[in-house]
């Protein structure tokens, strides 16, 4: 499909400043892949940070580059080895760190990173789940293997990752505690948290004991102080920061790291969660596409309640 379209492009390094909307080509599709003709696409205020936002995976720079990782949107075109999806097909998913974004009216694809999008939710709602949503999936089960009575602590509990986590954590029959500033204590226990933490009122070490999981969402001395909370044999899982192993080791805990990574097979879980009534995102604020770059700003300046997402089609 050749044309022009309308994107948010960087041409250097930098913060919004620097996030241009002009025309860019639509891009073409490879093997496995589909167009997705946009309609919401949710940013991560942080990801202007990311060395992958500028370069492909050998570590070269491919500017101008698209940012935004988290779609929903129609298949529009699909290649020929694409079997699961057609054309016309409402679909969400989390794209390649390391390939151009979503905050654009078309986005290539890999097909095996995106599934149906929720059905009882629009775009808007559907596009803020990806990121969120797998983190706090891969998090709580792949790498920390909550089971049913067991206790999860989970930092940051209000953010976009951590509002999921409360959600799925507590859906799976676990003990939840969430720390969260006093102004988003009410939301958070909503959300299904068991008890709430005001991290300004209370040390989470002087409240919490023997937790079976820490899901850590804020890395540094949060973090640090974590491994003391957990039982021996249990587990610290960090989004933000990196394992201090000696540290991890004192405690009897177990310490992972990780990046999120796309899966089709769980954003299918996840929207079964949705529409089953399970879960619900939490959406801080939207933006239309063309404001993009006050989209970046209020995320970085602001302590905000879940997910910003871009309006691609209103």
């Amino acid at each position: 499909m050749a044309g022009k379209m309308k994107a948010i492009r960087m041409h250097s390094r930098g913060g919004p400043e620097n996030l241009v909307y002009e025309d860019a080509d639509i891009p073409k599709i490879s093997e496995g892949e589909v167009l997705i003709k946009v309609h919401a696409a949710s940013i991560t205020p942080t990801e202007l940070t990311w060395n992958s936002s500028f370069t492909d995976r050998n570590k070269k720079e491919r500017f101008p580059v698209i940012p935004s990782f988290e779609v929903s949107g129609t298949v529009s075109d699909l290649s020929s080895e694409v079997k699961h999806l057609k054309s016309g097909d409402e679909v969400y998913g989390l794209l390649d760190f390391w390939k151009n974004g979503a905050a654009a009216e078309y986005v290539a694809i890999d097909a095996a990173e995106i599934t149906l999008k929720p059905s009882t939710l629009d775009h808007i709602s559907s596009a803020s789940l990806p990121l969120s949503g797998l983190t706090a999936w891969q998090a709580l089960f792949d790498h920390g293997h909550l089971e049913p009575g067991q206790t999860v602590l989970i930092h940051g509990a209000g953010g976009g990752v951590g509002s999921l986590a409360v959600q799925i954590a507590s859906w799976k029959g676990a003990e939840v505690i969430g720390t969260c500033s006093r102004e988003k204590e009410v939301i958070v226990r909503q959300l299904g948290a068991n008890q709430v933490i005001d991290y300004s009122n209370a040390r989470f070490e002087d409240v919490a004991n023997g937790v079976d999981l820490v899901l850590d969402t804020v890395g540094g001395e949060v973090l640090n102080r974590s491994y003391q909370i957990v039982r021996r044999g249990g587990t610290v899982v960090t989004i933000a920061d990196e394992i201090d192993e000696e540290l991890a080791s004192k405690y009897g805990a177990k310490g992972i790291s990780f990046l999120v990574e796309p899966n089709r097979k769980e954003l299918r879980e996840i929207a079964l969660l949705v529409d089953s009534g399970k879960i619900r995102p939490v959406i801080q604020d939207t933006f239309p596409l063309r404001d993009a770059k006050q989209a970046f700003i209020s995320g970085i300046t602001n302590h905000n309640t879940g997910k910003t997402v871009l309006r691609v089609i209103d």
